[in-house]
């Protein structure tokens, strides 16, 4: 069976590095051509909105800053198995959508069964557009590590054209 897969970047990015995700998924836009089994959302801050965007998807990859204890700017690429529970910790700093949207679908049955989790630790949550040096360096290192593993799932990306 062909894998569908959603790529979702969340954040808020009128909240500085907030918004690496919603980064992430604009820059693989930018940079690659993908087949149609594979979506990409700039999920902003829609929380429950993005519900109907989950169904009939095998993979789920969440691009989002995350609460860490690691270095700001640090990646840190997750599989989670059971993602309602994963989410009720406090790992994202807009942590109630996204949990929220987790814990409906799994009761709904629409979770995709393969969920990955893409995150960066954010330096400054300030209000204000643009990312730190910090994270916006590690939006790369997302990007090249979204595309690795959709190359794992047997997915060819090209490269955009100018």
């Amino acid at each position: 069976m062909l894998a569908n897969i959603l790529v979702l970047g969340v954040g808020n990015v009128l909240l500085s590095d907030e918004g690496a995700g919603v980064r992430v998924v604009e820059q693989l836009q930018r940079s690659y051509v993908f087949p149609p089994q594979v979506e990409l959302i700039d999920g902003g801050t829609m929380g429950l909105d993005l519900l109907g965007y989950l169904d009939d998807k095998s993979h789920l990859f969440i691009v989002d800053a995350i609460v860490s204890t690691q270095p700001p700017g640090s990646v840190l690429i997750e599989k989670l198995l059971d993602p309602p529970a994963y989410f009720r910790q406090k790992i994202s700093p807009h942590q109630i959508g996204l949990s929220e949207l987790l814990a409906v679908a799994a009761m709904q049955d629409c979770l995709p069964p393969a969920i990955t989790l893409f995150g960066i630790v954010p330096l400054d949550l300030s209000t204000g557009i643009g990312l730190s040096r910090e994270v916006s360096g590690a939006v790369g290192q997302v990007v090249l590590a979204v595309v690795q593993e959709l190359g794992l799932l047997g997915v060819e990306v090209g490269a955009a054209s100018c």
